[in-house]
Formats: C-alpha cells, sequence, structure tokens
C-alpha cells in the first residue's frame, strides 16, 4: 500500500497487490519485488517520485542503495528508527484496524475482503488521507530528510 500525490494534487491510497492474487503473509515483500513496484508509479505520474520509507531491511539494501541511484528521478528519505508516528501508512493500518474491532472471522478470506474493502473506502475520501499525512507533521510540497 501506498499513499501517493503529485504536487498540488490531493493524495491517493495505492493497494499493492493485484487483484485475484491470495493472501500468502509476505508476498513481494523481497528487495525484487521492492525493484518491481518503483517503476509502474513514475510510469504514472510522469514526474519524479519520492519515497518516504521506514528503516525495512529491504528499504536499506544495497540492492536498493543501487536502485535508488541508478534512477535519477528517485528520492528517497528515510525515516528515523522506531517512529512510526511520521509514516501516514501506520495511520491508515490503525483507521482500518479501528473498523474491524471486536470482529470475529471464521476464514482469512473473508479478513482479506474486509480489509480489502476497508481500504478501497479510504481510496474515496481524500480529506481523511489528508488527515493522516497532516498527522505526521510532515510536508508534502517542501521534503526535508531526517
Amino acid at each position: 500500500m501506498a499513499n501517493t500525490a503529485r504536487r498540488g494534487d490531493r493524495p491517493r491510497l495505492r493497494l499493492g497487490r493485484r487483484p485475484g492474487t491470495r493472501f500468502s503473509g509476505r508476498s513481494g515483500a523481497g528487495t525484487a519485488a521492492r525493484r518491481a513496484r518503483v517503476r509502474p508509479p513514475h510510469r504514472l505520474v510522469r514526474a519524479p517520485i519520492v519515497l518516504v520509507w521506514d528503516r525495512l531491511s529491504t528499504h536499506v539494501s544495497h540492492a536498493i542503495r543501487e536502485l535508488i541511484h541508478e534512477r535519477a528521478w528517485l528520492t528517497v528519505f528515510l525515516l528515523p528508527a522506531c517512529s512510526p508516528d511520521l509514516n501516514p501508512v501506520e495511520w491508515v493500518w490503525a483507521h482500518v484496524k479501528r473498523s474491524l474491532a471486536n470482529l470475529a472471522v471464521v476464514a482469512l478470506d473473508r479478513l482479506e475482503a474486509l480489509v480489502r474493502n476497508r481500504l478501497k473506502r479510504l481510496q474515496y475520501r481524500p480529506d481523511t488521507l489528508d488527515g493522516f499525512i497532516a498527522g505526521t507533521g510532515l510536508a508534502i510540497d517542501d521534503p526535508t530528510s531526517p
């Protein structure tokens, strides 16, 4: 999942998995998957891309550093360690988890469908997404590296 925005546009929530693929826990968690996911957003917005990443091991790997160095249109800012309050995606997950409180599901497929439904609804609530970004205290227009 990613929160994307062009300068002056409203942020958009992009889901990382394609429809029709099944949940498998760590699907697409490796460096190769990260490499494959950087190019499509660049083609979509046709502008430089700024990524704000936490310090997940694949985000700071040697292969990813090479990928960033090879692409002049890609800028990456790493969040300080242990700072989920600065990551808008953490606010999205907190919101989704609150909507699923006191829920008992019998099958994993049903839970996945509910989570997808909640995320899909958020895509059409740009004011809520704006609030998640504003809650971090970070500005979209003037990014600074931590």
